[in-house]
């Protein structure tokens, strides 16, 4: 090698960013994961899997210059404190947070370690950042939706279902977000002439016996808002859905797919690989506190074409046209 060539290789060497010779060099980088979901459903897995196909299109290989140590709450609000403090006691360089509660547990163990959150409803109303344009301290990351999406909701209830007059709202009124999505529904509810019934989450028992008693009277739908233990007893659900002829309409896909009828909300999986960019770029060297707070850009409708037909329901043709996938 001639002299000049060596001297521009060890120039060029000595300028690279720090953190981008040690991803080069092999060395291994630590990723803690708070999961507000359970390790068991294939819904968690989806999720997982996208943020690992997001890092490794980045250059990150698990096993070669990163660890990813991954904690499994299943909406456990106690779980999210554990585990947010195991993760932080493993020193990794960077925390990802899904959902609004993990959020919540991982900055109350730490104020130092940056964190992601994939999808948090709200994150300036919950603390999590100053404003979405500067968060300001450790953490940053994606907005699952705003409040407004809940009226949606409604409107596809009705658009579906004219003669509704009653809607249960099935959601977990000790966090925030589920207080937040009945407030907007019920700020719109009297334009669609709807009275509305909330119907907490947390118990399997409590949700069966709300949803049978809502059933008794006519006119009734179902609205499932966002979280993590409506999620988890989203088998219960859709079946109380069919058992008592409710319309119901579900903030995610995987509701469609265990048999309910339409739902409306964000792409979570593709959150789930724009975290891992932003996790790359911290562990390249940027900040949290200068990493925007970014909105989610891909919504989808799933309407499941066989349980309209078991419901006797004749779904409009333009809401059909609209809907990015029919289930058969």
């Amino acid at each position: 090698m001639r002299r000049r060539d060596f001297i521009t290789l060890v120039g060029g060497a000595a300028v690279m960013p720090l953190t981008a010779r040690a991803q080069q060099a092999g060395v291994m980088r630590r990723i803690g994961v708070l999961m507000a979901i359970g390790a068991d459903d294939p819904e968690g897995q989806a999720r997982i899997a996208a943020f690992r196909q997001g890092l490794q299109k980045l250059g990150w290989t698990e096993g070669q210059n990163v660890q990813v140590d991954t904690r499994w709450t299943a909406g456990n609000i106690d779980l999210d404190r554990k585990f947010a403090a195991e993760l932080v006691a493993l020193a990794p360089d960077v925390l990802l947070g899904t959902a609004s509660q993990t959020v919540a547990a991982l900055q109350a163990a730490t104020q130092s370690v940056p964190i992601v959150f994939a999808h948090a409803v709200d994150p300036v109303g919950a603390g999590f950042v100053d404003s979405l344009a500067r968060p300001g301290g450790n953490a940053t990351g994606f907005v699952l939706y705003e409040y407004g999406i809940s009226a949606k909701w409604l409107e596809l209830l009705k658009e579906i279902a004219p003669s509704v007059t009653r809607a249960a709202v099935l959601r977990d009124p000790a966090i925030a977000a589920g207080t937040g999505q009945f407030g907007a529904i019920q700020s719109v509810a009297p334009s669609f002439g709807v009275e509305l019934t909330p119907v907490n989450v947390r118990d399997p028992n409590e949700i069966e016996r709300a949803v049978s008693a809502f059933a008794r009277s006519p006119n009734g739908g179902l609205i499932v808002t966002a979280s993590p233990l409506a999620l988890r007893h989203r088998n219960l659900i859709v079946t109380l859905a069919a058992r008592h002829k409710l319309c119901a309409i579900y903030n995610l896909r995987s509701f469609v797919t265990a048999g309910g009828l339409i739902s409306y909300g964000t792409d979570i999986p593709d959150l789930l690989r724009r975290a891992a960019g932003y996790v790359d770029r911290v562990l390249k060297g940027e900040k949290p506190a200068d990493l925007p707070v970014q909105a989610p850009t891909k919504f989808e409708m799933v309407v499941n074409i066989k349980t309209a037909k078991t419901l006797g329901v004749t779904l409009p043709l333009p809401l059909l046209a609209r809907a990015d996938e029919l289930i058969e």
